[in-house]
């Protein structure tokens, strides 16, 4: 019986920041649904080139009183990126924390608005590993 991914789904508590969470890892919004009767919006993104793996953010008009206040329970995302170090600079300097800096030029974690862990990879191998992220320590957990 073949199978095929469709896409992973997490709720959100505010549709637009974490929309604009995705956006800085690189993600652009391939779709969009309302339903009034609903009262949800269903929001698509996906890496450009890559529409067949969607991330589907739920967002429940009414607000969502059960999302957990720690998503370990959920995993984590992981996205790979052509420079890591880019890549981290760039959701810092959008006020991003990065939980675990990729100290080994190989990977980091992150958390969306919504507390989701998102892994980021370094594609192909690891960088050389280089200052600040070197000496940077954890913060939290991922």
């Amino acid at each position: 019986m073949p199978l095929k991914y469709l896409h992973v789904m997490v709720r959100v508590a505010d549709l637009e920041k974490s929309k604009a969470f995705y956006e800085l890892l690189g993600l652009k919004e391939t779709r969009r649904y309302e339903s009034e009767k609903g009262r949800f919006t269903l929001l698509y993104l996906a890496p450009p080139g890559q529409e067949e793996a969607e991330l589907e953010l739920t967002y429940n008009w009414d607000g969502d009183t059960d999302l957990p206040a720690d998503s370990r329970h959920f995993g984590h995302l992981c996205y790979g990126v052509d420079n890591i170090y880019e890549t981290c600079q760039h959701l810092q300097d959008n006020g991003v924390l990065i939980n675990r800096p990729p100290h080994d030029g190989r990977m980091a974690f992150v958390r969306s608005p919504d507390n989701i862990s998102v892994e980021i990879l370094q594609n192909g191998d690891a960088l050389d590993p280089a200052e600040p992220w070197i000496s940077m320590g954890n913060t939290g957990h991922w």
